[in-house]
């Protein structure tokens, strides 16, 4: 079966999406249609601007989401059997799959992006990346620290990403080395993705998904809240919410769906990081860009 997968935040690059432009109608009339959406020329920041413009998590989950979707739609073999996203990521797949018109799925990611924005704004926060050790120390470190600090991705076996206050990530990091880990870094992100401090931006984001609608999608999406396979609007609708405060469960929904029959990947959208992890879960499965 074929599984596509699509990337999350982190994947960006200046000049990301601008051959779809320039070579292909539909991608030059969706592009045309997004700036419009947004009420900004999103194509200026995604084609010529600086690294910096692009950080900014309100153009970043855009930009990304237009490139993967807008990709997705340009290809002439695109069959999804099975789909799934990291985190930003789902959203894509979703439109992907059908679940999602186009419009409204560039609506919710640029309502999503705001409202996180806001939260990370509202308490200072952060992320550290941990490798070389088990999930279950990872796990076991974070609750014993008195501040916030989760589990927030579970991207491979061995790498956990960690997420909360910059007090809660400071302590899980020290401790973290001390027991091992191969390394325990801080990223270099804007806030505490996939933990308790995003419940703000969670509840803003509910209603704007509450009062959206969702069809039942061509294919099952795996979603990151519970590594499982959804079909139902209402289920799907349910989870996505729920993902903003949950870790995003790749390592497992990836299992998953080898389990269930995939038998070739292919990431759509910016970068390789999705290969990447899908061969460290398993090295023998068949991955590719589209």
């Amino acid at each position: 079966m074929k599984a596509y997968v699509f990337p999350g935040q982190g994947a960006q690059y200046v000049g990301m999406g601008k051959d779809l432009y320039e070579q292909n109608d539909l991608g030059r009339q969706l592009f045309d249609q997004a700036n419009d959406i947004l009420g900004f020329s999103i194509t200026d920041v995604m084609f010529e601007g600086t690294d910096q413009d692009l950080k900014q998590t309100r153009v970043t989950q855009p930009a990304i989401f237009l490139h993967s979707v807008i990709l997705a739609k340009t290809l002439d073999d695109f069959a999804p059997e099975m789909v799934a996203g990291h985190s930003l990521g789902e959203f894509s797949a979703l439109v992907a799959n059908g679940a999602l018109s186009f419009e409204d799925g560039l609506r919710l990611v640029s309502q999503r992006a705001q409202a996180m924005q806001k939260a990370c704004e509202r308490e200072p926060s952060t992320m550290a990346a941990i490798m070389g050790m088990k999930d279950e120390t990872v796990e076991e470190v974070c609750r014993q620290i008195d501040a916030i600090v989760v589990p927030a991705n579970y991207n491979s076996p061995g790498q956990v990403v960690i997420s909360g206050s910059i007090e809660g990530i400071d302590q899980a990091v020290e401790q973290l080395k001390e027991k091992g880990a191969k390394k325990a870094v801080k990223l270099k992100v804007g806030g505490a993705f996939h933990s308790p401090l995003m419940e703000p931006a969670k509840q803003e984001l509910a209603q704007a998904i509450d009062q959206t609608r969702f069809n039942k999608p061509t294919c099952p999406v795996y979603q990151n809240a519970t590594a499982a396979a959804s079909s139902d609007p209402e289920q799907i609708k349910a989870n996505l919410i729920k993902q903003l405060t949950s870790p995003v469960k790749w390592t497992q929904t990836v299992e998953n769906m080898i389990q269930h029959g995939a038998s070739s990947f292919t990431e759509v959208g910016p970068g390789k990081v999705l290969q990447g992890l899908i061969k460290k879960v398993d090295r023998k499965m068949t991955v590719q860009s589209a």
